[in-house]
């Protein structure tokens, strides 16, 4: 199939011969009915200037010399539309990112295909093949790679996969929205990771409050730190309220102190009280990495209620594979599986059927033991609780085994507890 480069810089000439230019650039068209732009204009440089040409005026394409079916003076203007993308201008050496490998590239050469007579762009190179096409290398790299039986090394993402990192007048970023909101939030991470640091700030711009606390959970809170840096105060409150407790802590742990007490102060006061809890306890004992959403209800609710009971926690609780049990003074009574009160019969209290004996750890454990108190007894989240047995919050397990593991590690682990 034919390339970009391969094109860029060829001879142009009349049907009689006569040399009007070289080529210039490639415009291709985004039209709703298909997700592959279309070639639709020819950028010529001449002797005088430039100009552009519709495809429909090319004779001949995949020759040394492309040839135009009339002369330029006779051939029908073009009419630009936004929707235009100069290929080698605007595309090539370009970064996008590749929505289904959810990482940010440089495009090295644009691939066409044929289809009914029309010229398409089909993929976007972004391996070293595409280096070396641009520079004449890349037949005698095939050549080489058939010798030795390995394979060319080819890099391809089909056009569908790819959104452009456009950028406005200022050179500010402007982001997809519609197709990263589709992403999951670790993607969003990853490609955050990959972009400079303005380019981020812009990024999480463009995402909304639930979509931007979703991406920094799922980075570290250095990281977090630098990414809302150059975030207004009131975006990032917004965004504190919308994480999980036990994350706004250690957000706000990595900030400069009078800043991080500014946000506070700007957070709704029961998501801040939620906060300053965590941040009174050590960062690395029990108390530090808890989480104050969790799933409790009292003995005497029956199966159906604490049902109904779990159905107003909606988006309040981190997980609810756990419901623990506690009195009205808080203190920790037992636990139930979400299977269990599932398979229990609707009248039947929650006495009958929770684990008196439930295994815990106290605020002030260090983070190593609660690691070690999750793994021995294959837990999802352990409960925190005090001196008196009153029951502050739990630790889940990808807390407690952050910072023992690799990070990159931890990443693969099934996360059941979501």
């Amino acid at each position: 199939m034919p390339f970009v480069s391969e094109f860029i810089n060829r001879p142009i000439t009349d049907m009689d011969g006569r040399r009007i230019g070289r080529l210039q650039d490639i415009i291709a068209r985004s039209r709703t009915e298909s997700i592959h732009p279309e070639v639709e204009a020819l950028l010529i440089r001449t002797k005088t200037g430039t100009q552009t040409v519709p495809f429909s005026a090319v004779a001949v394409l995949l020759a040394p010399v492309i040839v135009l079916n009339n002369s330029l003076t006779h051939l029908p203007a073009y009419v630009a539309n936004e929707k235009d993308i100069f290929l080698a201008r605007d595309v090539l050496d370009r970064q996008i990112i590749d929505t289904d490998g959810a990482r940010v590239v440089r495009v090295n050469d644009l691939e066409f295909v044929r289809v009914n007579g029309k010229m398409m762009v089909s993929n976007v190179d972004v391996g070293g093949l595409g280096l070396l096409r641009r520079i004449g290398l890349a037949a005698v790299t095939q050549n080489l790679a058939t010798r030795l039986h390995i394979g060319p090394p080819e890099s391809y993402i089909s056009w569908d996969d790819v959104e452009l990192m456009r950028y406005d007048q200022s050179m500010r970023l402007r982001v997809p929205r519609e197709r990263i909101a589709e992403l999951h939030p670790a993607d969003v991470a990853e490609i955050l990771a990959d972009l400079s640091r303005a380019e981020s700030g812009q990024f999480l711009e463009a995402l909304d409050v639930e979509q931007v606390a979703d991406a920094l959970e799922e980075v570290e809170p250095e990281f977090q730190a630098s990414l809302v840096e150059n975030m207004t105060d009131e975006r990032v409150a917004d965004v504190l309220e919308e994480m999980e407790p036990d994350e706004a802590a250690d957000l706000l742990a990595e900030l400069p102190h009078q800043r991080s007490e500014d946000l506070l102060k700007m957070m709704e006061q029961d998501d801040a009280d939620d906060v300053r809890k965590l941040l009174a306890y050590p960062e690395e004992a029990a108390g530090g990495i808890m989480t104050t959403d969790f799933a409790s209800v009292t003995a005497n609710l029956t199966a159906e209620e604490v049902i109904s009971v779990l159905r107003g926690l909606e988006g309040e609780a981190e997980t609810i594979f756990y419901i623990y049990v506690t009195d009205e003074g808080g203190h920790l009574m037992g636990v139930f599986s979400l299977d269990t009160l599932i398979f229990a019969k609707p009248t039947t209290p929650v006495i009958d059927f929770m684990q008196e004996r439930v295994i815990s750890v106290n605020l002030l454990d260090p983070q190593e033991d609660v690691a070690q108190v999750i793994a021995k007894y294959d837990l999802i989240a352990v409960p925190v609780v005090d001196d008196a047995n009153i029951l502050h919050g739990i630790v889940t397990a990808d807390d407690a085994l952050d910072k023992i593991i690799p990070t990159a590690w931890k990443k693969r682990l099934p996360r059941f507890y979501r």
